[in-house]
């Protein structure tokens, strides 16, 4: 059972006691940051849920802390995500941080406007980083997939050229 002891002070506080016990298992497999979620994240996450329910029932829906009490309810499940699954990263940085060059790059390569193009590019872009997210180089693992597909590769075992199960 969870209370509001086992809430920090502010949100901020919250913030960094679950960052560092994220930073804890940096670098440790799946399992052994499931298990520290567990442990130190989850009954905070609950406490705090039990604090978002008596808070939303005490603020005006239509107020601004209203709404935004509201739009955390509505996201609680990919919210806590991360409590079920030790793959899954807590917060989404690391994925803006990859995609920040792309998208500083994109007006230069629509393609003069071209939707085709752009579509393309798009999806070039993201087999790309989703290459360097899975360590497997980017221009190796295109060259395969491509060669497997004109070699026969069975369309039924698609998932076997996914980048995150590809084995060179």
């Amino acid at each position: 059972m969870t209370s509001s002891a086992d809430l920090p002070d502010d949100i901020d506080a919250l913030k960094a006691l679950l960052i560092a016990a994220e930073a804890q298992t940096r670098g440790t497999s799946a399992q052994e940051r499931l298990a520290n979620r567990q442990q130190k994240s989850a009954p905070k996450i609950a406490a705090f849920k039990t604090w978002l329910d008596q808070a939303r029932s005490q603020v005006s829906a239509k107020s601004p802390t209203g709404e935004a009490l509201k739009y955390i309810a509505k996201y609680w499940e990919g919210l806590i995500l991360f409590l079920t699954d030790g793959r899954i990263e807590m917060d989404s940085n690391a994925v803006e941080r990859t995609i920040r060059p792309i998208a500083l790059q994109r007006k230069n390569a629509l393609f003069a406007g071209h939707d085709a193009g752009a579509q393309n590019w798009a999806m070039l872009a993201s087999l790309t980083e989703t290459c360097k997210l899975n360590q497997i180089e980017p221009h190796s693992y295109l060259s395969g997939v491509l060669s497997a597909i004109v070699n026969g590769h069975k369309q039924k075992d698609i998932d076997q050229l996914l980048p995150w199960n590809f084995k060179a």
